[in-house]
C-alpha cells in the first residue's frame, strides 16, 4: 500500500475512537437520565451498533494488511498471523480479568453477590472462548464478548482469504456484500429479532463472523477505488448512500438487520475513501489519539465503571455533569496508561518472543 493511501485510512482509526465512546455511553446512559434529554439517551441505547462497525473495520484493516499474502499461505505463516493477533488483543484482556478477579474477591469478603461472576466460566474467559456458545448469558467482563468473536473471525481469516483470493470485479464484491448481508438479516429473523444487540451468547459469533468477512470485501472495493479519479465522488456516493439507507430504514420501521449494516458499510468505505476536512481531522490530533487508545478504552469501562459506581455514586445511580466529567476524565487517562504501559509492551515482548521461537534451530 503507497503512503497516501495509508494515511488517508489513518481517519479509520479516529472512527474507531468515537465508536469505542458511543459504546462507553451506552452503557452508563441510564446512569445520564437525570442529565440528558430523553432523546439523547434513545440515541445512547443504540451504541451496541459500534461493535458492528468494529467487526467492520476489523476485516477491512485486516485485509489491507494480510489478504494478499494468503493468496498461497503455509503452516508458518497462519502461525505467526494467529500470534501476532493473540499479542495484539490477549495481554490487556488477561489484566483487566485479574482486575474482575481481585473485585470478586473483595465481594466474597464482603459477603456481597457475586452472581455475575461464576468461577465455572472463568477458564472461557481466559481462553477468550466464552462466546462460542458454551454459556447462556453474559457474565465476568461484558464487553469482552466481542473480543472472543473476533478471535473465531481470526482464527478463520487465513481460510476466508485463502477462498476468496481470486481477483473480484466491483459488482462481484457488491454482489458479495448483499448476499453476506442478507444471510446476516435472515439469521435474526428466524429467531424473530428485530435488533443486531439480540441473543449476543447465541448470535454474537456468526454476526462476528459475517460482518467481518463483509469488511474484507469492502476493503478489496477500497482497493478497486482508493485511486480512481472519481474517489472523492465515490466518497460522497458512500455518504449520501448511508444516508439515503437511514432514512428508508427509520421511515419504513424495518428491522435494523436489514439495514443498519448496509449503512455502517457505506460510512465505512465512505470515510476510507475520504480526502477532505471530516478525513483529516480523525486522521490525526485528539480522534485520533483516541483510536489508538479504543482498545483499552473498549476493555476497561466497565469494569471501571462498576467501581467508579460503588464510591462515588450514591443509591439513586445517577450522574451528575461533575461525575459524568471525572469519570470520562478517570477512563481517558486509565485507557492511555494501559495503552502505554500494558498493551504496547506486551505486544512487543509477545511478538519478539514468537520471532525467537520461529528462529530456534530444531533437533538435529
Amino acid at each position: 500500500m503507497s503512503a497516501a493511501p495509508a494515511a488517508r485510512l489513518e481517519a479509520l482509526t479516529g472512527l474507531r475512537g468515537l465508536a469505542a465512546w458511543y459504546v462507553v455511553f451506552y452503557h452508563i446512559r441510564l446512569t445520564l437520565t437525570g442529565l440528558l434529554p430523553a432523546p439523547l439517551i434513545a440515541v445512547l441505547a443504540k451504541g451496541y451498533l459500534a461493535v458492528d462497525l468494529f467487526f467492520m473495520l476489523s476485516g477491512f484493516v485486516l485485509w489491507l494488511n494480510y489478504g494478499a499474502r494468503f493468496a498461497r499461505p503455509d503452516a508458518a505463516m497462519v502461525g505467526r498471523f494467529w500470534w501476532r493477533r493473540i499479542a495484539r488483543i490477549w495481554p490487556l484482556h488477561a489484566v483487566v480479568l485479574a482486575g474482575f478477579c481481585g473485585f470478586v474477591a473483595l465481594l466474597a469478603l464482603t459477603e456481597r453477590d457475586r452472581a455475575g461472576y461464576p468461577l465455572g466460566e472463568l477458564p472461557l474467559h481466559l481462553l477468550l472462548v466464552q462466546n462460542w456458545g458454551f454459556t447462556s448469558r453474559l457474565t465476568w467482563n461484558h464487553p469482552a464478548w466481542s473480543i472472543s468473536a473476533e478471535l473465531g473471525a481470526y482464527l478463520l481469516f487465513p481460510l476466508v482469504a485463502w477462498l476468496t483470493r481470486r481477483e473480484w470485479s466491483p459488482a462481484a464484491l457488491i454482489g458479495g456484500l448483499a448476499v453476506l448481508l442478507t444471510a446476516l438479516h435472515a439469521l435474526f429473523a428466524a429467531g424473530g429479532h428485530r435488533i443486531l444487540g439480540a441473543e449476543i451468547v447465541h448470535l454474537g459469533l456468526p454476526r462476528c463472523l459475517i460482518e467481518f468477512t463483509a469488511g474484507t470485501l469492502a476493503a478489496r472495493l477500497w482497493q478497486h477505488w482508493h485511486d480512481h479519479p472519481a474517489a472523492a465522488r465515490f466518497a460522497w456516493l458512500g455518504g449520501a448512500g448511508a444516508l439515503a439507507t437511514g432514512v428508508v430504514g427509520l421511515a419504513l420501521d424495518l428491522p435494523e438487520t436489514a439495514w443498519v449494516p448496509a449503512l455502517l458499510l457505506q460510512l465505512l468505505l465512505g470515510l476510507a475513501l475520504a480526502r477532505g476536512p471530516i478525513a483529516a481531522r480523525l486522521a490525526r490530533g485528539p480522534l485520533h489519539w483516541l483510536g489508538e487508545v479504543s482498545y483499552s478504552t473498549y476493555l476497561c469501562h466497565f469494569g471501571l465503571f462498576i467501581a467508579f459506581k460503588l464510591l462515588l455514586v450514591d443509591d439513586e445511580l445517577q450522574l451528575d455533569a461533575l461525575r459524568l466529567a471525572l469519570f470520562t476524565a478517570v477512563l481517558l487517562i486509565v485507557s492511555g496508561l494501559s495503552h502505554r504501559w500494558i498493551e504496547l509492551p506486551a505486544q512487543r515482548a509477545l511478538n519478539a518472543l514468537g520471532a525467537r521461537a520461529r528462529l530456534r534451530p530444531g533437533p538435529a
